[in-house]
């Protein structure tokens, strides 16, 4: 049995219509859990199943009375009750790594809600099916590479053959797998004719850097107090002369946390800060409309009826067409990572910057009074590297190419690798802002220079000091690193 704090989880209503990042998110965390499916939706997906046999039956749908991809143009009798699974052995080569729960069931949650909008002409069995793995605690084993953003075929097709009863699933503690299922040659196409792997990990990257994006304000706040910035850049005539939304959210963010009001008076001595602290807005904001971006873009796709065919029961018609083709999710990922990338490098700045005499006031590197102490001299370092490897992976995936089946596909959008990409940056800007928390920390500290009371900033460096080691002298980081590491979530909600 699952325990009792997962059953009083929040409900998630699935439609096929309605369906969020954040909702995939919780779902995949198993913060939430699924509610019984919207009775309209499933009714129609029954129609819509109905309609797709009729319709195999009289005439060439692809891959329910053909085979796939340069095989379209053979023929599979109706009699031929194992082509379904045919496909399904055949296609379900994924290799790699077994990826991580959360991330196939992610998955199940984006393909159940897609199966919900009623075009893929799949029996509804399946949905209650991976309906049944969310609630019960399972999700098959997916290994991680089998996709170009075409369809995330290889990864779908292990999850068809799991609920046929051929393919391992993974069980939490308490656990249970949902029974098999019959599946026929109407539905194993329908199943795999889809990007719900991707669009899951999407998904699940968007919510996580969503939130760091949100911590990095409260932490680039310390980080300019700690060195006597200037509020100016942030002035709302400022903005307003240059209205981009993200840039001008940013600014109105960091006012608050300060406690600034729209129009800060100009500080004493520096006539203007480096970009590090003077640039805040211009290079977040990017990433805020970069992140809304890729929210509209994911929230199109994940209650999409974007199987090939399209099994339209008004029409009583097979559509055949490319809405497979992950082009607009792949280019938001890429412009999204980049964006944040950016904000990585503002980061690493400011940490450069608190290294600095000049502005701290305080000794090099913040090391303590013994002679050439080191202090966090190696933390510049640390995050460098955590910013190389963010940088990587930043590598737009759009400019990827691949000509596969016999030339039938010659083009692929590579947003499956754009979503690998994005989860694995997650984990580079986290190391990042932990490196300047732990630096700005540690200069107010040095300074004895607290936050007024009563402000955002204030709460979020009484988190730091709260669980941040207080020892200046030369000494290992890497637990205090960590720490911070683990507060940035906390950041986030300030």
């Amino acid at each position: 049995m699952l325990d009792a704090g997962r059953r009083a989880a929040r409900l998630v209503a699935l439609d096929g219509n309605g369906l969020g990042t954040a909702d995939v998110a919780a779902l995949a965390e198993r913060t939430a859990r699924t509610a019984a499916p919207d009775p309209k939706a499933l009714a129609h997906a029954e129609e819509s199943w109905d309609t797709a046999r009729r319709l195999a039956a009289t005439g060439r749908v692809y891959g329910r009375s053909t085979g796939v991809g340069a095989n379209r143009t053979e023929d599979v009798g109706t009699a031929d009750a194992e082509h379904g699974l045919r496909l399904l052995r055949s296609h379900a080569g994924a290799i790699g790594d077994p990826l991580p729960a959360r991330e196939v069931r992610a998955m199940l949650v984006v393909r159940a809600n897609q199966l919900l909008a009623g075009g893929a002409g799949l029996h509804p069995a399946v949905i209650t099916a991976l309906l049944s793995a969310l609630d019960g605690g399972a999700h098959p084993v997916v290994n991680e590479f089998g996709a170009v953003g075409t369809g995330d075929l290889a990864a779908l097709a292990q999850t068809g053959l799991a609920l046929a009863g051929e393919h391992p699933w993974a069980c939490e503690p308490g656990g249970r797998a949902p029974a098999a299922i019959p599946l026929d040659s109407n539905d194993a196409l329908a199943l795999i004719s889809s990007n719900a792997l991707t669009l899951g990990q999407s998904a699940l990257a968007l919510d996580e850097l969503r939130r760091l994006l949100a911590a990095s304000l409260p932490v680039a706040a310390l980080s300019l107090l700690a060195v006597g910035g200037s509020y100016e850049p942030f002035a709302e005539p400022v903005m307003r002369a240059r209205p981009h939304p993200g840039s001008a959210a940013a600014a109105a963010r960091l006012r608050t946390l300060s406690g600034v009001p729209d129009r800060p008076s100009p500080p004493l001595g520096r006539i203007q800060d480096p970009y590090g602290f003077r640039c805040i807005p211009q290079i977040h904001g990017p990433a805020l409309d970069a992140a809304d971006t890729l929210e509209q873009v994911l929230a199109v796709d994940l209650n999409a009826a974007a199987e090939n065919p399209l099994i339209s029961v008004e029409d009583q018609a097979a559509y055949h067409h490319g809405n497979f083709y992950a082009a607009h999710a792949a280019l938001a990922l890429d412009t999204f990572r980049l964006a944040v990338l950016q904000t990585a490098r503002l980061s690493t700045a400011r940490l450069a910057a608190l290294s600095e005499p000049d502005f701290t006031r305080l000794r090099p590197f913040l090391g303590d009074a013994a002679p050439a102490s080191s202090g966090v001299m190696i933390l510049e370092y640390a995050a460098g590297a955590a910013l190389g490897e963010m940088r990587a992976v930043s590598h737009p995936a759009s400019l990827g190419h691949a000509v596969l089946s016999r030339g039938v596909e010659e083009q692929a959008s590579f947003a499956s690798l754009g979503a690998r990409q994005t989860l694995r940056a997650c984990t580079h800007y986290r190391h990042v802002l932990a490196c300047e928390l732990v630096a700005a920390v540690r200069a107010l500290r040095m300074r004895s220079l607290e936050p007024e009371p009563g402000l955002p900033v204030a709460a979020a460096y009484a988190l730091a000091t709260e669980v941040l080691d207080p020892r200046m002298e030369d000494r290992p980081l890497t637990d205090d690193v960590a720490v911070a590491a683990g507060l940035l979530d906390r950041l986030a909600d300030l």
